[in-house]
């Protein structure tokens, strides 16, 4: 990759016209950051950031005029930063600036400064790179801290000393290990060392900060990877204490259990290759959480850790209201998945039975394929037969519940008799034995001894009627006749 850029510049009209506003207010312009990063790296980028020596407000007026109406300006006096929407892509506009931080705080005093200053307070060498827009040098680029050279070289390194600058911004530490994940880079010793030295510091970030910079460790390539290094660093035991928890090993009569943190690992990488969703790869971060709770050691079996799915599953809104994740269908939908991520495995040998089946896709709904995929992703045997033997069982399973389904219509089930027209047909107030009745109505449609139609389950309505002690109206007596 060259250290002039001038041929790129042309690929988007953009930069000359900044250019060009830049010389007619009379400052110095640059493209920095992220921008420069991914072009070097020749990753795709419509997010562009652009700093000044003056002002980045005024800067971003001239060049929204000068794309005219179809250019959405936001100005952002407070922080002295403005931005563009325009076509597609996102131009930042700062001006450039030097920060100073207090002891107790993340806020800076923010002072105008050099385009050397800012350089100074980006958080690592692979951003702090920038290239001129400036008459006299077009193109060329800025690069006071090697970090082209720590691009080649594949690794996260501060531009000052580490402690400096994780001391003033303490989410950086999280960036270091989200982009170290990303791009699969390493971070120099010293970079890491800094924030082992300082993971107190992470205390003063907004939950919502820290939450985000983890939502993105969780959607790259292989998360396992910034999660371990968010181990290493003591970062993790901070910001995610049950995903501690779940690390080593106890023995007892040299009997030991498997390492529940680095099994999870391999089963958020596993389903990581299945999926791109969030909610799903949370499912399998938290499908085993609650095993350190629920172990237990039996002379006769050894370790076990009987009904940590269902203790897991009342933890999920605990934890997602802590890091401020979304209380809604999403945490649901994660909290069903960790309740039932054991029930494929129990139907996986040679006999599943329909009512079994049945019961699963009952609980699971539209959501039973998902939970296979979290299934499959569970099985982390190192013994290729026995992975092969489990995933053969899973096609098993997967062929009878499209049977099943198809058959009987489960998934999405609505029941055939309502609460209403039990207490019209036996002529009673709201009670209890409304509720019995459409559980045993429920519970006998799932368990096949009816079909899933409204002519058995109201003859069943007036047999579980007449056992509760009730009288149903003559009229619907001889409607049931007909029916």
């Amino acid at each position: 990759m060259p250290d002039n850029f001038n041929e790129h510049l042309q690929t988007n009209p953009i930069f000359s016209l900044v250019s060009a506003a830049g010389n007619e207010l009379g400052v110095p312009v640059y493209v920095v950051g992220g921008y420069v990063r991914d072009l070097i790296l020749q990753r795709g980028s419509k997010d562009i950031d652009f700093v000044c020596v003056g002002s980045g407000v005024d800067l971003a007026k001239k060049v929204s005029k000068e794309l005219g109406e179809d250019a959405n300006l936001s100005v952002f006096k407070n922080f002295g930063t403005a931005a563009i929407h325009h076509q597609g892509f996102e131009y930042e506009f700062v001006g450039a600036r030097k920060e100073s931080y207090r002891e107790d705080s993340r806020n800076p005093i923010v002072e105008d400064g050099t385009l050397e200053d800012d350089q100074n307070r980006r958080d690592f060498t692979i951003n702090a790179m920038a290239i001129s827009l400036n008459k006299d040098s077009y193109g060329e680029l800025l690069d006071p801290f090697d970090g082209k050279e720590d691009l080649r070289n594949m690794i996260m390194r501060t531009p000052l000393e580490p402690g400096i600058t994780f001391s003033d911004d303490p989410l950086r530490m999280l960036r270091a290990i989200r982009f170290a994940t990303q791009l699969h880079f390493d971070i120099e010793p010293d970079t890491f060392q800094g924030i082992v030295d300082h993971v107190d510091r992470i205390s003063i970030i907004s939950q919502e900060r820290i939450t985000d910079e983890l939502n993105k460790i969780i959607l790259a390539d292989k998360p396992s990877y910034g999660f371990q290094l968010l181990f290493h660093s003591g970062l993790l035991k901070l910001i995610f204490p049950e995903m501690v928890d779940l690390h080593g090993v106890e023995k007892i009569n040299g009997m030991g259990h498997k390492d529940n943190f680095y099994h999870t690992l391999q089963v958020l990488d596993n389903i990581c290759e299945m999926t791109d969703s969030l909610w799903l790869r949370w499912a399998a971060i938290l499908h085993d959480i609650a095993k350190p709770a629920t172990q237990r050691f039996n002379e006769k079996v050894g370790w076990t850790f009987h009904g940590h799915e269902d203790l897991g599953a009342k933890w999920v809104p605990r934890i997602f209201k802590r890091m401020k994740l979304p209380l809604d269908e999403r945490m649901k939908y994660v909290q069903k998945l960790v309740k039932l991520h054991l029930r494929p495995i129990a139907l996986v040998n040679d006999r599943v039975t329909d009512s079994a089946v049945r019961r699963m896709l009952f609980e699971a709904g539209e959501d039973v394929q998902d939970l296979m995929t979290l299934c499959k992703a569970d099985v982390t045997s190192k013994n290729p037969e026995r992975v092969k033997k489990y995933h053969g069982n899973f096609k098993k399973v997967e062929k009878k519940i499209k049977e099943v389904e198809e058959r009987d219509h489960v998934m999405n089930f609505h029941p055939p008799i309502s609460g209403e027209q039990i207490i019209e047909v036996f002529d009673i107030k709201p009670s209890r034995v409304i509720g019995d009745i459409k559980n045993e109505i429920k519970d006998a449609i799932l368990d096949g001894r009816i079909k899933n139609d409204e002519k058995e389950a109201f003859n069943l309505m007036l047999k579980l009627g007449q056992k509760h002690g009730l009288k149903a109206n003559e009229k619907f007596i001889s409607t049931s006749k007909d029916k």
